[in-house]
This record gives structure tokens, C-alpha cells and sequence, in this order.
């Protein structure tokens, strides 16, 4: 009669980390899923604060507010689900639009166009400017990972299995979101290289990275966590090309148009996201209940 499977003390484990997995592999595909989100943040940030005229103000309390509720979900959730993890990647993208230009900007006529005197009820921006905001932006991030490293948990994505780390990667991921649209604000309207010539060095900083990959002495996480955070100025550029007008170096598709566009496509590659990982845990649990 056939034995069945023991698990040993490592293969145990093994299969704890596995159960207990809530956020994806970073392959090429996460970063291309990246770039769409924070794409989309930025169009549909603009599209509440600005088109829909609901000001910097209350879209960011609202925004923030469905980030709290869509990262409740993920930290409850037992294991991966690509829905859960990139709807949070989304909220995240969406509230640091909102909450970078309510930072940086103010109701002076270099913000506000058409003629228009304020965006909806409430300040309508601390007027810190992108230089100093980002400093801030910056310093409480640097103040997160501090905190992060002396907890002693991991900063690598694939090992992060505890309610701890996961809310410490979510905090440091909201920041790092609302700096990355700083960034990228300031490189499109300040730098004066525009919308392409900002998306443009931000692609070649990118590729260093994924060159230094390959040096011993250069650790991937930290390349992990830059590139993180630089993706976000590369989606705000590409986001404000889409929604731009013609006069300001825009292709002026608006920021409804571009939002639908980028939403359908983000939730096709989610779409994919949970076929594949359906595809690699199915044939993984069956294995720890067949009798051999």
C-alpha cells in the first residue's frame, strides 16, 4: 500500500512561505504592469482633481481613503491575488498624484488655466514647489526604511511574508508613489525638457540600473526600490503626454479618454497576472495533498 508524503522540517517551511505569499515575482511583466498603473494614477488623478474640477483638496482625502480600504483587503487576503495587489498599486498611484500636487502647487495662474481662479472646495495647495516638497517626500521615506531596518525584516519583495513588513512595503510604496510624481512634474513643467525629454532620461536611468544588475557588488534590492520609484516620474511624464494639450507638448487625448485606455489595458494584464499565477499555485497545492 502506498506511503504517504512526509514533509520535512525545510519542505514544511517551504510550503508556509508559499501560503503565506502575498506579493508578486518582480519580472518584466510586474514592471510593465508598474508603468500602466502609475500611468493611470496620474491621468486618473488629474481627471478627478482637475477635469471633474473636485480640487486637490477633497480628491486627495477621497483617494486616500480608497487606498485604506483596498489596502485592508490585501492585508487580509491569506496569498497573491494580482486583482488586490495591483488595485492597492493603483490607489496608491492615484492619491500620490493628488497628494504631490496639493504638496507642490497653489492657486496662482501658472497651475490653473482657463482663466480660472480656484479648483474646488478647500486650499487649494500648500504651494511648496517641487524642489521642496520632494526634499520632504524624500526624508520620510529615507525615515520608513530606517524604520524597516531596525525591525530587522527583509526589504526583498519575494521574502516579504508578514503583516509587518507588508504594511511597512505599502507605506514606503505610497511615499515613494507621491515622490515619483513630484519627480516627474518637475521634469515635465520645470526642467524644461518636457514630457518626452523627461520620460527620455528617466528610460536611460533605468537602463543603467538594469545594467548594474550584473555588478556582484551592487545589491538588487536597492536597484529594486530606485527603480520603483523612478517608474513613478516615467508613468506621471507619459501620463501627462497623453492628457497634455498640443501647445504644451501634449498629444491632448484628455485625461477621461486616456483613464478608459489605460484601465482597460492595466486590467487585461491583471487578467493575465491571475491566469499565470492560477497556473503556477494549482499544480503547487495539489502537490502537498496527493497521497504518493
Amino acid at each position: 500500500m502506498p506511503e504517504p508524503e512526509v514533509l520535512t522540517d525545510l519542505d514544511a517551511a517551504g510550503t508556509d512561505r508559499y501560503v503565506m505569499r502575498k506579493l508578486p515575482e518582480v519580472t518584466l511583466a510586474f514592471w510593465v504592469m508598474k508603468i500602466a498603473a502609475t500611468t493611470l494614477g496620474e491621468t486618473a488623478g488629474d481627471l478627478f482633481a482637475q477635469t471633474l474640477k473636485l480640487g486637490y483638496f477633497l480628491t486627495t482625502i477621497a483617494l486616500f481613503l480608497i487606498f485604506v480600504v483596498t489596502l485592508v483587503v490585501q492585508l487580509r487576503s491569506r496569498r497573491y491575488n494580482p486583482f488586490c495587489y495591483w488595485t492597492v498599486i493603483l490607489s496608491t498611484s492615484m492619491a500620490g498624484t493628488t497628494m504631490s500636487d496639493f504638496m507642490n502647487r497653489d492657486a496662482s495662474a501658472k497651475f490653473l488655466t482657463g482663466g480660472a481662479k480656484s479648483l474646488g472646495w478647500g486650499p487649494q495647495g500648500l504651494g511648496l514647489g517641487y524642489p521642496t516638497g520632494a526634499a520632504i517626500l524624500i526624508s520620510l521615506l529615507m525615515v520608513i526604511f530606517v524604520i524597516w531596518k531596525c525591525t530587522g525584516l527583509t526589504f526583498a519583495i519575494r521574502d516579504i511574508v508578514s503583516f509587518r513588513a507588508e504594511a511597512l512595503f505599502w507605506a514606503a510604496i505610497l511615499v515613494s508613489n507621491t515622490l515619483g510624481t513630484s519627480m516627474g512634474d518637475f521634469l515635465s513643467d520645470s526642467s524644461g525638457l518636457g514630457y518626452a525629454g523627461g520620460a527620455l532620461l528617466v528610460t536611460a536611468v533605468l537602463a543603467v540600473l538594469v545594467g548594474l544588475m550584473r555588478v556582484p557588488a551592487v545589491p538588487n534590492v536597492v536597484l529594486f526600490w530606485i527603480a520603483f520609484v523612478l517608474t513613478r516620474p516615467l508613468g506621471a511624464t507619459a501620463g501627462d503626454f497623453l492628457t497634455k494639450p498640443l501647445a504644451k507638448g501634449g498629444l491632448d487625448l484628455g485625461t477621461a479618454g486616456s483613464s478608459a485606455v489605460l484601465l482597460a489595458v492595466l486590467l487585461g494584464l491583471m487578467g493575465y497576472a491571475h491566469v499565470q499565477e492560477r497556473r503556477t499555485t494549482v499544480p503547487q497545492d495539489r502537490t502537498l495533498t496527493d497521497v504518493s
